[in-house]
C-alpha cells in the first residue's frame, strides 16, 4: 500500500464519435501481445463515455492510499501511487491528437475531478503527458483546472 499522490487523466486515443467499451479496454491492455499489451490489469480505474456516463473498471475504496488490488497500469513508473481515469476520444478524424471531449464528457470530468479534489486536496491532478512523452489526454490539464476553477 502506498500513499495516493496523483490523479492522472488519459484519453483512449480514439477518433470522434467512436464509443469504447470496458471489454475493449480489457482486451487492449490485458490480452497477450500482439493483440494486447499483456498487462495484469487495465490502465484506468474509471472511464468517461461519450454520453458523460462514468463506468468503474477497477474497484477502488476511494481512500488516500493505493492498495495493491487498486493499482492500474496507466503510466509506467507512477502506477503504485496514482489513480488513472480515461475519457473516450482524444484523436481527430485523421488520427491526430485533439481534445474531442463532448459537452457531456466535459461536465462529467469536471464533476469527477472536483469531487476527487474536494476529498483529496493534496493529491496532484495531471495529464498523462505531464508524466511521459505523450500527447494524452490531448488537452492541457493544468490550464483546464484553472479555467474550470477546480484549482
Amino acid at each position: 500500500m502506498a500513499k495516493l499522490l496523483r490523479l492522472v487523466i488519459h484519453c483512449t486515443a480514439t477518433k470522434p464519435g467512436r464509443e469504447v467499451t470496458s471489454e475493449e479496454i480489457r482486451h487492449w491492455h490485458t490480452d497477450p501481445a500482439p493483440r494486447g499489451r499483456g498487462w495484469k490489469q487495465v490502465g484506468y480505474t474509471d472511464m468517461i463515455h461519450l454520453d458523460g456516463s462514468v463506468e468503474r473498471l477497477v474497484e477502488n475504496n476511494e481512500d488516500a492510499n493505493v492498495d495493491p488490488w487498486e493499482i492500474t497500469n496507466g503510466a509506467k513508473g507512477y502506477n503504485s501511487t496514482s489513480r488513472h481515469i480515461v475519457y473516450v476520444g482524444g484523436l481527430d478524424s485523421k488520427g491526430k491528437p485533439k481534445d474531442t471531449r463532448t459537452l457531456a464528457q466535459k461536465e462529467a470530468l469536471k464533476k469527477y475531478v472536483l469531487k476527487f479534489h474536494t476529498k483529496h486536496p493534496d493529491v496532484a491532478i495531471v495529464g498523462h503527458r505531464d508524466l511521459a512523452a505523450k500527447d494524452c489526454p490531448s488537452f492541457d490539464v493544468q490550464k483546464w483546472l484553472k479555467e474550470t476553477g477546480i484549482v
